[in-house]
This record gives structure tokens, C-alpha cells and sequence, in this order.
């Protein structure tokens, strides 16, 4: 693959998973000194056109988010619906799920790095962009994130 391949080497965001994000939210906010935030739902399937392995999808999943400088902590409570973060959930527990990068150009970047190797596993669209999870545990060993704003 090419250097640099995403257009920028700045990490925006870890996504963390819970199965409880009222208490771990408060968990953090207590820990940092911060008001705790509010959490919400992302968008129903017909408005985030949730893909899982190229397969239209139904799940959704409560974020929260601290933005702590330059870096933001998402906090993710997935609902029960086949997914990448139910998978990890299920599968690893509570804990980290991937770094995230912002990015131009999203359809040229995931063909990009299926190109190299690294295929797309859940994609969807929120309130002002979209995301592309992409598959490099193997190669990086985490999920990379992918996000671009409108």
C-alpha cells in the first residue's frame, strides 16, 4: 500500500465498548472532572443505511462522547442486532474497539484499503457523514475507523 493511504496520520477518536453506558459514562466524568454527557441513539436503518459485511443491518447503538482535546472517547452500547461492536462485545467484552480517522474521499479510501488487504466491515451514514469500519486487526491489530463529514 501507499504511505500515508488515509490522507493524515492524526488519530480523533477512540470507541470504547460497554455494556452499561449511563454508569460508565458517569464512571468517566467523575474520573476527568467533566459534566457527563448525554447519550443517544444512532440513527434507525433507513436513515443510517447500516451495512454489516455488505448485508443491510438494523443495528443500532447508544454513543457517548468526551472530547478531551484533540482526541474524542466515543463510548459505545450496542444493541443486540449483528454488528462489529456486538461482535467484539460478545466476543472480547467491554473494552477498546478502534481508533478513528478523519478522512476525504470516503469510497476512494475503502477500496484503497480492500485493495491492501483490508476489507470493509460495517459502513453507515449519521447526521452530517458517514463511517466505514475497516478490518486491520491483522495487519495493525485494531479496527480502524474511518469518518467524513459533509
Amino acid at each position: 500500500m501507499n504511505s500515508n493511504i488515509l490522507g493524515n496520520n492524526v488519530i480523533t477518536q477512540i470507541g470504547l465498548l460497554v455494556n452499561d453506558i449511563e454508569k460508565t459514562s458517569k464512571a468517566y466524568a467523575d474520573f476527568f472532572g467533566v459534566d457527563k454527557p448525554n447519550w443517544f441513539w444512532t440513527d434507525a436503518v433507513d436513515v443510517a443505511q447500516t451495512e454489516v459485511r455488505g448485508v443491510r443491518s438494523e443495528a443500532r447503538a447508544k454513543l457517548a462522547f468526551f472530547d478531551m482535546g484533540s482526541l474524542q472517547l466515543e463510548l459505545i452500547e450496542p444493541d443486540q442486532h449483528s454488528s462489529t461492536w456486538r461482535d467484539s462485545l460478545n466476543q472480547n467484552g467491554e473494552g477498546f474497539h478502534h481508533i478513528a480517522f478523519q478522512i476525504k474521499g470516503m469510497k476512494e479510501k475503502i477500496s484503497l484499503m480492500e485493495a491492501g488487504g483490508m476489507p470493509l466491515l460495517q459502513k453507515g451514514e449519521y447526521t452530517g457523514g458517514r463511517y466505514a469500519y475497516m478490518d486491520t486487526f491483522s495487519e495493525l491489530k485494531v479496527l480502524v475507523e474511518l469518518l467524513e463529514n459533509d
